[in-house]
């Protein structure tokens, strides 16, 4: 196998070429401030073609696939053999930053072209995948692009609309060039018994690594969720002088359930259970909302993600006679609305000593650390593919334009990487 300080040169002697490439989507994504490459719109077909074109001047092989997922990989020996996956997604949110997602795949294609100018050959396919649709603010459904791939997005996912066209998501993978009645049909172009495993790298979306002092840390899990994109509560409009016991307010029952699920988060913190609970979006009707008017609807989402299934399903439950004591005592009605999730994503152990070991040889400073966030991993986890995740240090968190990643530290993870696929690949 290749000495361990061979290998780091070779992943440093493609700083340039990385550097090159987060330029030139930042320079095309502009977001002002920040970088904007929209699910299914104009930013993130760009980040494509800039994957596609670095890949294609690579010599690797360009495929894609009914969801417009992109795939660069380097042909093995026999491609009879499950594939090796590295990749991220290519979208961000709007007003983002350059790295998240982003990273993941130009780590692909670092590692493949420090192996190749080594001169080792894989055995089977190794592949760099540029994911579609990760973040699911845009259509309100997760894992879109990986989630198509693999066969499993889930029904009715199509006739979302997103957020800002109000087209449907089929409209929209249409428009790039997708095929979304492949899979309506629920055609997979990803078979998970013929993927060896799927590898991502990726920024950390909280500054522990910063707060702890390392540069990379192996991922642990990836949390599962259940959410409610499009909540509403209805009362009655009224006066603002209306006295409380007279009143069905809205905002405040709104309030009183925020409340109650923020004690739930704290019993669970008090116990060292990690959780998180989220209202997205919380507030009142624009079109009639007012200074002097009580609040006679109220609109929020609800994201609560935990890294046990259980976890989640007990919090669940607990939700039916909150919403009954609140509706009893504040005269107003919820509607949940439709409901969404996605399951806990679990890292493959072997992968995860794998990243370990390869960490110890080369002298990479990495600690564990569990992802606060939901990545694409956990869809492939789900679907039966062994997978594991690197995070990069990331001074100032993620889905802001002040992502700060440094690209020593980018470059460390890459060869933590590169090590597993040459042991695994070559």
């Amino acid at each position: 196998m290749v000495a361990p300080e061979v290998l780091k040169r070779a992943i440093a002697a493609q700083r340039e070429m990385a550097l090159a490439l987060f330029a030139r989507l930042a320079e095309g994504s502009a977001g002002n401030p920040g970088i904007i490459r929209d699910t299914y719109g104009t930013g993130e077909n760009f980040g494509h073609e800039v994957f596609a074109q670095a890949a294609r001047a690579a010599g690797l092989d360009i495929q894609r696939d009914a969801a417009a997922n992109t795939y660069a990989s380097w042909v093995g020996l026999d491609r009879s053999r499950p594939r090796i996956l590295m990749g991220s997604h290519l979208d961000s949110v709007a007003h983002g930053g350059n790295f998240d997602g982003a990273a993941g795949v130009v780590a692909g294609l670092v590692v493949i072209a420090a192996l190749r100018e080594l001169g080792l050959q894989p055995q089977c396919d190794v592949t760099v995948m540029g994911v579609r649709a990760e973040e699911s603010v845009w259509f309100e459904v997760s894992y879109i692009g990986s989630r198509s791939a693999l066969g499993t997005l889930p029904d009715g996912a199509l006739e979302n609309r997103r957020i800002d066209t109000e087209r449907s998501l089929a409209e929209h993978i249409a428009a790039c060039g997708g095929d979304p009645e492949r899979l309506r049909r629920r055609e997979r172009f990803l078979d998970p018994a013929n993927i060896r495993a799927f590898l991502e790298l990726h920024i950390e979306q909280a500054p522990s690594l910063v707060e702890a002092g390392y540069p990379v840390a192996i991922c642990t899990g990836i949390p599962g969720n259940f959410r409610f994109p499009n909540a509403k509560v209805t009362g009655r409009h009224d006066h603002v002088g209306t006295p409380r016991r007279f009143r069905h307010d809205a905002a405040m029952a709104s309030v009183a359930f925020a409340k109650a699920l923020d004690e739930i988060w704290a019993e669970h913190e008090a116990a060292d259970i990690p959780v998180a609970m989220t209202f997205g979006r919380f507030h009142t009707d624009a079109t009639k909302h007012g200074l002097t008017t009580v609040a006679g609807a109220f609109h929020f989402s609800l994201d609560v993600r935990a890294y046990d299934t259980e976890v989640l399903a007990k919090i669940e439950a607990r939700l039916p006679a909150i919403v009954d004591r609140i509706e009893a005592e504040r005269r107003v009605e919820f509607d949940l609305g439709q409901r969404a999730s996605s399951a806990v994503g679990l890292v493959d152990r072997d992968i995860v000593a794998g990243f370990t070991e390869a960490a110890a040889r080369l002298g990479v400073r990495a600690m564990p650390l569990g992802s606060p966030a939901s990545h694409d991993s956990a869809a492939f986890a789900a679907a039966g593919v062994p997978s594991a995740m690197l995070f990069v240090r990331n001074e100032n968190g993620s889905h802001n334009p002040d992502e700060r990643m440094e690209i020593e530290d980018f470059l460390d993870a890459c060869a933590v990487m590169a090590d597993w696929v040459a042991h695994n690949a070559t």
